[in-house]
C-alpha cells in the first residue's frame, strides 16, 4: 500500500525559496512523489510513497523549528497517484489572488468538529461553503450558502457583492481540509467582519470524527486525489473524475449521452474543442496500451516462450 499524506501550515517562511532544491533532492532520494508548494506565507503539499519514506520527509520538514508542529492527514492507495516530485515556490500556498491577506497576521476563530453543529444551527450565523461550485454540488452542510465560484480567486468578489459586515454579524466558513477557509477568514476580518469562524481540520476532519447520526453534512465530500469523493468515516464512494474538466461524475451522470469514458462529461462536452478531444483520445489509447503491456509482463511465460528467449 502507498501512503498519501496532505499537509499545510500558514507560517512566515521568507527564506524557503532558498531551500527549494534541498527539499526536492531529499524527497527524490526517499523516492517520494507529489507536489509541495512553498511561499512566504507557509507550506502546502501532498506527497506519496512507502510509509517509512514519507515519514522521513515529514521529519525533515519538522526539523525546521517553524514547522515542528506541522499536522498531516493520511490515506492509502494501491496505485501511485503521482508521476514525479515537484517543489514549487509561489506567491501564495492557496491562491486567493491577494498576497497581502496573511493568516499569519490574523485569522478567524477555529471551531472543532464537535462544536460545529451548534455553531451552524444558530439562526444568526451565516454559513458559507468556500469551495468551488463542482465541489459543493456533490455535498455540503445544511443551510450553507454556495458562492458558485469556479476558482478560489472569485471568492473575494462574492464577499464584496453579497455580504455586509453591518448585516452579517456572525459568519462561519468551511472547506475540504481547512486551508481555504482559514485564508478566507483572514480576508473577511480585513473587510471589517468581526465574528468570523472556520471549521478546524475542514470537512474531512468532521466526517472522520462526527458520528453519522449526529451529522449535519449532506452528500459526499470531493477530494483532490484518486478517491474523488468520500463520505462519513472517510469511506470512498463511487465517483469518477472527468479527465477534461475535473468534475466528479456519478454513475447516474455516466448515462448521459455527453459522457465519454476518458474524454468528457455533461459539464464540459459542449465546450470541448476538437483538438483537445484528439489529445484526450490519444492519451486514453496510450494508457490502454500501457495497461496491456503491464498485464503481459505479469502473465507467466509458457515453456515454449521461455526456451525461445533463453
Amino acid at each position: 500500500m502507498i501512503l498519501v499524506v496532505t499537509f499545510y501550515k500558514f507560517v512566515s517562511l521568507p527564506d524557503f525559496a532558498e531551500k527549494q532544491s534541498i527539499l526536492l533532492s531529499y524527497c527524490q532520494a526517499q523516492e517520494v512523489k507529489g507536489t509541495i508548494l512553498l511561499a512566504k506565507e507557509g507550506i502546502n503539499g501532498t506527497i506519496a510513497g512507502l510509509r517509512e519514506n514519507v515519514e522521513s520527509v515529514l521529519s525533515f520538514l519538522r526539523f525546521d523549528p517553524r514547522l515542528a508542529d506541522l499536522e498531516h492527514k493520511e490515506s492509502y492507495t494501491d496505485t501511485p497517484p503521482f508521476e514525479r516530485m515537484k517543489v514549487r515556490f509561489k506567491p501564495e500556498i492557496v491562491t486567493l489572488g491577494l498576497p497581502e491577506i496573511d493568516p499569519n497576521q490574523q485569522v478567524g476563530t477555529y471551531v472543532s468538529p464537535q462544536d460545529w453543529n451548534e455553531l451552524i444551527s444558530d439562526p444568526e450565523v451565516t454559513v458559507i461553503d468556500t469551495r468551488n461550485d463542482y465541489e459543493v454540488n456533490i455535498g455540503t452542510f445544511q443551510k450553507a450558502q454556495n458562492p458558485q465560484t469556479e476558482i478560489f480567486r472569485q471568492f473575494p468578489d462574492y464577499v464584496r457583492d453579497n455580504l455586509d459586515p453591518g448585516k452579517h454579524k456572525k459568519v462561519a466558513l468551511f472547506c475540504t481540509g481547512g486551508i481555504r477557509c482559514e485564508k478566507a477568514s483572514s480576508f473577511l476580518l480585513a473587510q471589517g467582519f468581526e465574528q468570523v469562524y472556520h471549521l478546524k481540520g475542514g470537512i474531512l476532519k468532521y466526517l472522520e470524527e462526527v458520528p453519522t447520526e449526529e451529522s449535519l453534512w449532506e452528500g459526499e465530500c470531493f477530494v483532490f486525489d484518486e478517491r474523488v469523493a468520500v463520505r462519513h468515516g472517510l469511506e470512498q464512494v463511487t465517483y469518477e473524475r472527468c479527465p477534461n474538466c475535473g468534475n466528479p461524475i456519478s454513475n447516474e451522470e455516466k448515462t448521459s449521452p455527453k459522457y465519454e469514458l476518458g474524454i468528457s462529461c455533461s459539464h464540459c462536452f459542449d465546450s470541448l474543442t476538437e483538438d483537445k478531444r484528439l489529445r484526450l483520445q490519444q492519451k486514453l489509447r496510450q494508457l490502454e496500451l500501457a495497461k496491456k503491456r503491464a498485464g503481459e509482463a505479469l502473465t507467466p511465460k509458457s515453456n515454449h516462450q521461455r526456451s525461445a528467449q533463453d
